[in-house]
């Protein structure tokens, strides 16, 4: 049982790309197929943080911290290049002032969870991608409002609190749960462990699908420009985050880590500002990257996931 559910597992992991796409297409034609999905974001990604916690040791945790200055790497690359990018873009392609806005708070924003579990699926360093995902939501606190309002021209307000709970809740929680599965009831976590590549790989699919079933009107009707945009940002995002992990000389899991750390952003509190603070419009990019970031990083974690680490994945636990 566990060798064919580790099969089937592989099978969806494989073309997991080409199913969010599929989902996704759907979502758009019959939104009601996926719209229930939208409230219940939040505990799928715990689901999901949880599953992670049980494939890994305490002792995991102990050598990203003894190495703060990857860290450090990983914070800059976020609210560095991300949120320049997006704005140098907006320049570029002349966004309209609710659409750059939108792009703004998506390259203001932290990483999104979506990173660890496709960090988990590339087979890269997960404890460090948690990490740096954890720090940069606090960090966002204040970074996040700050940039938007550099970049453009507003102070966006942010519920410390509730995003401080939204932390605990969908990261720390689950993962800390996890952890103490692996570490009191072992037996239990080797059973379910072929399991989560397959559980990991459909909670994305639906998430997804469940938001763009809830903005399918406003992405239908958005300008081609928008989608431009939300690509090239994405894609040089992925591409900066692991140049620069390559130039730090970081081992290959930890290379791959930063690779979608930066590429990935937490494009759900993006969107949710836009709509709380700015107009409808201004949601669109965040629903936008989305869709998008979960499918470039789909067929990139799973390009990842077929080579092999090699010996330079030492490096970083050196």
């Amino acid at each position: 049982m566990p060798r064919l559910a580790h099969r089937f597992s592989a099978l969806v992991t494989r073309f997991m790309g080409a199913i969010i796409v599929a989902c996704s297409a759907l979502a758009l034609w019959r939104p009601g197929l996926f719209a229930w999905v939208a409230p219940h974001v939040a505990p799928l990604l715990g689901v999901i943080m949880f599953g992670m916690g049980m494939i890994l040791r305490w002792e995991d945790f102990s050598h990203v911290f003894l190495r703060p200055r990857d860290i450090v790497l990983g914070l800059a690359a976020q609210f560095g290049c991300m949120p320049l990018l997006a704005f140098l873009l907006c320049r570029l392609f002349r966004l309209p002032p609710d659409l750059a806005m939108g792009v703004i708070l998506v390259g203001a924003a932290p990483g999104g969870t979506a990173s660890n579990v496709l960090t988990f699926i590339a087979r890269g360093d997960v404890p460090y991608s948690v990490a740096l995902t954890a720090v940069a939501t606090f960090l966002s606190l204040g970074l996040m409002p700050l940039l938007t309002w550099l970049l453009g021209g507003v102070w966006v307000p942010v519920d410390v609190w509730g995003l401080f709970l939204s932390i605990v809740n969908i990261v720390l929680l689950p993962v800390l749960l996890g952890l103490a599965v692996h570490r009191f009831c072992r037996p239990l976590a080797q059973k379910a462990l072929p399991f989560l590549p397959l559980l990991s790989a459909l909670v994305i699919t639906l998430v997804v699908a469940g938001i763009i079933a809830v903005n399918a009107e406003r992405i239908l009707h958005a300008e081609a420009s928008v989608f431009l945009v939300v690509v090239i940002h994405n894609l040089l995002g992925l591409a900066l985050g692991y140049a620069l992990a390559r130039a730090w000389n970081l081992g290959e899991s930890r290379c791959r880590a930063l690779c979608l750390e930066v590429g990935t952003q937490n494009s759900g509190l993006a969107t949710a500002l836009a709509l709380t603070h700015f107009s409808p419009a201004s949601a669109i990019a965040g629903a936008l990257f989305s869709v998008w970031q979960n499918i470039s990083g789909a067929l990139l974690s799973n390009y990842f996931h077929t080579r092999p680490l090699g010996a330079a994945t030492t490096k970083e636990q050196a």
